[in-house]
């Protein structure tokens, strides 16, 4: 197993269904600060034309997570399927893999006086096969799955288009897979002349290779 997610942000209307049954399936912390997942909005010109472009984030359980290497408890660890997790008892609030993250995923809930974050609705993984935010999103930007399995419709959807990574210089591997819009001109307004661009067969075995190192480390 190595759970992640594809998102076809060209799709994404910014209605915010997925924060909405997000909170709702997970019982996460009313208030705007408290979000395991969110729609980030860049804005921009290109050639003097204005566009906007979102970006729909959360946790991109990395496979070389730093939250987790910080962590002086062991709260933040690795679950089955390469899920980062934070056991809540465990957690002392010393904020340490929130200042690690880089894609500030992380947040205090105040409610359960432990570090929060998105845990790929893994609790109804086994029933349902995929994620609340997924399920709600009437324009279909999600599309969760195991990676290491070549029927499961996200690796159908990866082998079909290209892809990119926020913030790969980091080096944490991340498991949140940004499509490249198929449109070559709304491409260009999407991503910085600097960002790499993947397809499916260069970087699977980087990532499958990764995953079963890092499985050693998993919770049982």
């Amino acid at each position: 197993m190595n759970y992640a997610i594809a998102l076809d942000y060209q799709n994404c209307i910014n209605c915010q269904a997925c924060e909405v049954a997000c909170k709702e399936e997970n019982g996460v912390q009313l208030g705007a600060g408290k979000q395991r997942i969110w729609v980030g909005l860049v804005e921009g010109t290109t050639f003097g034309k204005p566009f906007a472009n979102t970006y729909p984030s959360q946790c991109n359980q990395c496979i070389d997570a730093p939250c987790v290497s910080v962590c002086p408890t062991n709260a933040s660890h690795y679950e089955p399927g390469g899920i980062v997790k934070v056991e809540r008892k465990q957690c002392i609030l010393c904020k340490g893999c929130m200042e690690a993250c880089p894609y500030d995923a992380r947040f205090v809930d105040d409610t359960r006086v432990s570090v929060d974050k998105c845990t790929f609705c893994d609790h109804r993984i086994a029933e349902e096969g995929t994620t609340a935010c997924q399920a709600t999103c009437p324009t279909k930007v999600r599309t969760f799955g195991d990676l290491d399995d070549d029927n499961s419709d996200i690796v159908k959807l990866l082998k079909t288009r290209r892809f990119f990574f926020q913030k790969e210089y980091t080096g944490t591997l991340p498991k949140l897979f940004y499509l490249l819009p198929e449109d070559e001109s709304y491409a260009r307004q999407s991503v910085s002349h600097e960002t790499k661009i993947y397809t499916w067969k260069e970087i699977e075995p980087l990532y499958r290779q990764a995953n079963i190192r890092r499985s050693k480390e998993w919770r049982r």
